[in-house]
């Protein structure tokens, strides 16, 4: 079965992380996210993949390449102009099989697909949803289902107290290839509001099935900092590079720590990181490959992506700093979210 990941969302609301770059491509645990996702698909079978690019696309193109480096074969199609969720399916249909598996890019998941896969064949389902509880639905699409799954309706974001469920759309889609179909060619569709409804008005069977394991949408610069404290509390589990040091510390290769400095566990250290003397390093910390941290600079609550410098006696607090960015000496930084731009690389 060939797996679809849809990547060629413009990643708006977690600018300006994503100036540059696609979302999925936004790294969690120092490893692209989208890698992660890769790696994740064929340790379940899948090896056959299409991504769905728009938004920078060389940067997960030069990336991945053909993907015999993570043992897959990767294809890709390209948006000529935004085609939404249902619209980026259509457009790969010349590269989809007579069953495929479609999964948004930019959520954050441990999802068991051939338990999908399981449910969708004993269904008889045109397509199955994976769903997901969330405490509050009414910042959601809901579904309403039937007793034996099958999804009945759509409500999106119904006010608090309303919603018929509290489950929601998880981003994972099991699909036959007759869906493709009931989706128009050359335009935007969005697959939630347009082609599952119409499905269903249609009579045809969409399930619902849930999905276990981690889940998060990265949607937010809030999101991508809990799916980070969540890696390091060990609530979602990704393979990471490095060694642990010691309980809750893990470091990469290359890798110097002066005397005096102090890592505050839980901390990812990534590769060729140099810290220096009477630095501190944590709690919730992850900083990226081939960074310095200065003499007597802090790191708390923060992600640093690869290539950053917080120099001497810079404190920088529940941050997130993009790649190649400096923070000056003794600057102080406290829930700032910031990322190199053309003009400036120092703040």
């Amino acid at each position: 079965m060939k797996a679809l990941l849809l990547a060629g969302g413009f990643g708006t609301r977690m600018r300006p992380l994503t100036e540059r770059l696609p979302k999925p491509m936004a790294p969690v645990g120092n490893r692209p996210w989208l890698e992660h996702l890769i790696a994740g698909l064929k340790e379940q079978g899948i090896r056959e993949i299409v991504i769905a690019v728009k938004h920078y696309p060389e940067r997960i193109i030069d990336h991945f390449g053909d993907g015999r480096k993570l043992g897959v074969d990767i294809r890709y199609t390209h948006e000529p102009v935004p085609l939404g969720t249902a619209g980026a399916v259509k457009n790969a249909e010349a590269l989809l099989g007579s069953r495929f598996v479609v999964i948004n890019a930019d959520i954050v998941h441990r999802a068991d697909i051939r338990a999908l896969v399981e449910t969708h064949e004993r269904s008889g389902a045109m397509v199955t949803i994976g769903l997901v509880e969330v405490a509050d639905p009414s910042q959601f699409g809901v579904v309403e289902q039937s007793a034996d799954g099958r999804i009945v309706r759509f409500v999106e974001k119904p006010p608090r107290g309303e919603a018929p469920s509290n489950r929601i759309n998880a981003g994972i889609y099991i699909m036959e290839r007759d869906v493709l179909q009931a989706i128009p060619a050359g335009r935007e569709v969005s697959i939630e509001r347009e082609t599952f409804p119409s499905l269903i008005a249609a009579g045809h069977r969409v399930q619902g099935a849930d999905v276990s394991g981690y889940w998060m949408d990265m949607g937010t610069s809030d999101r991508y900092r809990r799916i980070h404290w969540d890696l390091l509390d060990g609530k979602l589990e990704l393979e990471l590079p490095g060694r642990e040091l010691g309980r809750g510390i893990r470091i990469g290769e290359g890798t110097e720590i002066a005397q005096g400095a102090m890592l505050v566990p839980p901390v990812l250290v990534g590769s060729r990181v140099t810290i220096g003397e009477r630095a501190v390093v944590g709690p919730y910390a992850v900083i990226g490959d081939d960074c310095v941290i200065g003499r007597g600079a802090r790191v708390t609550h923060s992600i640093l992506w690869d290539r950053c410098t917080a120099a001497e006696a810079a404190q920088l607090n529940r941050c997130i700093v993009g790649s190649g960015l400096k923070i000056d000496p003794r600057h102080l930084l406290h829930e700032a979210v910031v990322n190199v731009i053309p003009e400036a690389e120092t703040i």
